[in-house]
Formats: structure tokens, C-alpha cells, sequence
């Protein structure tokens, strides 16, 4: 009698301490709920992630806000699946190098690490008759950034992986977007978690320095087809949003003849170690 009335006290008191607690049947099963979505998004993202990254490319338009300055908008080719690169129309003005080109937009390649700008053609000096400019990465992200760049690791799809290791991933409900049916997702990225992106965006890296970047807060609004329509990141004071227009096969995106470049890779890097 003394056990039945000892196992009775035990069961009573931790009911009691559970009802105390706040994890009574209802709390209980709206927590349920709670784990429930939050699997759900991350099931719904794996499957956009991995349907994008075989697609290998899209069409896609692009804002990039460093929030020093106004937008800059691009419009072109991303490309990935045999290392990340793109083609693209960028806004001349709004990129401030209207002294370089006179053209409205300037024609922007990414390949094998490295910026590719169309510009004026030079008329004089060590760089007479050239038209493009080429930039060594490294200048913007440092040495360990630019190699954490390499492969595709820079792509749109490489960014949604990151989904996978962030913290707190929402499901914001659905919306409209481009005239598409979307589910929005957010999650946060702490630096703990960014993988080789720590190295670009990362605690002592240049873009943290420049950005004051200690996290990254992701957007995503997949579409029904499970496809990104619109991905948007913010880094710090910088914001990059892209839409997703078309996707295809992995395209190929040519560098200009070398005998039309000039590489301005040294002399920017110089005079950044002269600003400090």
C-alpha cells in the first residue's frame, strides 16, 4: 500500500511540475507544432537547395547594397555547377565608374576568381588599345576569402547550404513574388556556422571590416516548383537581393582575350596599403 501510494505522489508531483513549467497537453502539442514547421522549412529548403544546385544556372537580377552608397543593379548569367562565374550588365553610374565608361551599363565578368570590366578604351599609356580591366578577387576579399570563393562556392545555391546550419529558420508565410506563389524562409547564419564563408564574410576578414558583418540573415522565397524565385542576404550594412528569372543548364562564361586586358590587380592593392 505504502509503494501504491508512493508511485501515486511521484506520478502527481511531476504532473504537477509539468502543468507548473508550462508544458501541460496544450503547451506540449503547440510545441509539437513548432518542431513540426521548423522541419517542414528545412525539408521545403533542402529541396529548393538541391533542385538548384543541379539546374546550374539561371537568369537572374541583382541589387547589391553596401550602405554606403545607393543600389547597384546587375542583370545577367549566373553560372555554377563547374565553378561559380556570371555575366552581366551592371549600372555604370550607380557603380561610380563613370570614368572608366561611358556606356549606360558596364558588361561585368566572373571567372576562376577573377572581375572582368569592360571599359573605355584606353588611348594612351602602359595600357593603350586595352578595353577591359581585370581584378584579381583577393583585392576585395583577401587571400583566404578569394580561395574560399573558388569551385562554387560563391553561387546561389552554395549560399541556400548555409540554410542548413542556421539558427531559428522561420517560416514567414506565403507571398506573391515576380507573380509567383512563394513560401518566405528566413534564418540567421552566425559566423560559428558559415563553413568556408567565414573566411569572406568572417570575424577579421576585409568584407567584416568593411561591412561590420557578424552574422548573416537570409531570405529565401521558394516558388511551388520548389525553386528560389528571390534570395536576399544581409551582411552587415550591405544587402544583396537577387531574383531568379529562368534557370538552365550550366552555362559557359568566356574571359575576354588576354590581349585586350589590363590588370589593374597590383596597382589597386597598392594603393589600398597606402590608405591603410
Amino acid at each position: 500500500m505504502r509503494k501504491r501510494h508512493t508511485a501515486a505522489w511521484v506520478a502527481c508531483t511531476a504532473a504537477a511540475l509539468v502543468a507548473v513549467s508550462g508544458c501541460g497537453t496544450e503547451s506540449a502539442r503547440t510545441a509539437v507544432k513548432a518542431v513540426d514547421k521548423a522541419d517542414q522549412a528545412m525539408a521545403a529548403l533542402t529541396r529548393a537547395t538541391d533542385r538548384t544546385e543541379r539546374l546550374g544556372s539561371a537568369e537572374v537580377r541583382m541589387t547589391t547594397d553596401t550602405g554606403t552608397s545607393g543600389p547597384i543593379s546587375m542583370k545577367g548569367t549566373y553560372s555554377w555547377g563547374h565553378g561559380y562565374a556570371f555575366d552581366v550588365e551592371m549600372d555604370t553610374k550607380a557603380a561610380n565608374m563613370q570614368a572608366m565608361n561611358h556606356s549606360p551599363t558596364t558588361h561585368v565578368l566572373f571567372v576562376d576568381g577573377v572581375y572582368y570590366y569592360d571599359v573605355d578604351r584606353f588611348t594612351s599609356g602602359p595600357y593603350q588599345g586595352k578595353d577591359w580591366i581585370r581584378i584579381d578577387g583577393s583585392v576585395l576579399f583577401g587571400k583566404k576569402g578569394a580561395e574560399a570563393l573558388s569551385g562554387d562556392n560563391g553561387s546561389p545555391s552554395a549560399s541556400m547550404k548555409g540554410l542548413r546550419y542556421a539558427k531559428d529558420v522561420q517560416d514567414l508565410g506565403t507571398q506573391t513574388v515576380n507573380g509567383k506563389h512563394t513560401t518566405h524562409y528566413r534564418g540567421v547564419i552566425d559566423s560559428a556556422h558559415m563553413g568556408k564563408l567565414k573566411d569572406v564574410y568572417g570575424e577579421g576578414s576585409p568584407m567584416s571590416k568593411a561591412t561590420g558583418a557578424e552574422s548573416i540573415v537570409m531570405d529565401v522565397w521558394v516558388g511551388s516548383d520548389d525553386l528560389p524565385v528571390r534570395l536576399k542576404e544581409k551582411i552587415g550594412v550591405m544587402t544583396i537581393s537577387m531574383d531568379f528569372d529562368k534557370f538552365g543548364r550550366t552555362a559557359t562564361v568566356q574571359t575576354p582575350p588576354a590581349g585586350r586586358v589590363a590588370d589593374l590587380t597590383d596597382m589597386i592593392k597598392e594603393q589600398r596599403s597606402r590608405q591603410g
